[in-house]
């Protein structure tokens, strides 16, 4: 019990930080780029409050947890306005692709610091250290599964947004006509997920780039730490 009550500290702020980053840099891009939405409802915060979303960020994830589904959700989506961004159809593109790779910048932090934890090591890690090194690893594989999972061309995801601004515009205007169902298509995506887990929709789609991708990054805290 003391160990799951001791995982759940270190996995909780690890994934609130991954979406309150994730979620502020699209502000800051969409404000860069000419719309100031984010900033005058006051979401450019790093105060995870003001990115609470109560339905995807409490109450599915802990019905999830609950009923013994696969466990994730969302933080409440950063307001950006189309039509305000200079170039709306790239810089849409732009603000979508700033979550994920702030999350890849957070992974890439992660492993430095991995690195430099490991260096310091003069005996085999154990008690708060080895948490510490448990840490930073979930905190690395929270970042990149938070990227890649964004990154599925699935309404509202940002993959969608950035598979609009590519596609000619005649197709992506039918598109951007699946915005419109996109709540609905998450919800069908976790109802799948949970009602048939061993069908492997999220595992087989997302999970081998997210242990592709954490090879590279535990390689890079490996050359951090002199190996």
């Amino acid at each position: 019990m003391t160990e799951t009550l001791i995982l759940a500290a270190i996995l909780i702020p690890c994934l609130v930080i991954a979406i309150v980053f994730h979620e502020v840099a699209h502000g800051w891009t969409a404000l860069a780029l000419g719309d100031p939405t984010a900033k005058e409802q006051r979401r450019l915060s790093l105060n995870p409050i003001r990115h609470v979303d109560p339905v995807g960020t409490l109450i599915v994830p802990g019905a999830l947890a609950l009923f013994g589904g696969p466990v994730f959700g969302w933080a409440k989506p950063v307001p950006v306005r189309k039509n305000r961004l200079d170039n709306p159809r790239y810089g849409m593109m732009a603000v979508a692709a700033a979550g994920p790779g702030t999350n890849l910048v957070l992974a890439a932090i992660g492993a430095v610091v991995l690195g430099l934890v490991a260096a310091s090591l003069v005996a085999p890690p154990a008690g708060a250290m080895e948490w510490l090194l448990t840490g930073l690893n979930y905190f690395i594989v929270i970042n990149i599964f938070l990227a890649l999972f964004n990154l599925l061309p699935i309404p509202p995801f940002d993959g969608s947004h950035i598979v609009e601004g590519l596609l000619p515009r005649s197709m992506a205007a039918q598109y951007a006509r699946l915005q419109q169902v996109g709540m609905f298509l998450l919800i069908a995506l976790i109802a799948i997920t949970w009602a048939f887990p061993g069908s492997g929709v999220i595992e087989n789609v997302v999970l081998p780039p997210v242990e592709w991708l954490r090879e590279k990054y535990l390689a890079l805290a490996l050359w951090v730490a002199g190996g």
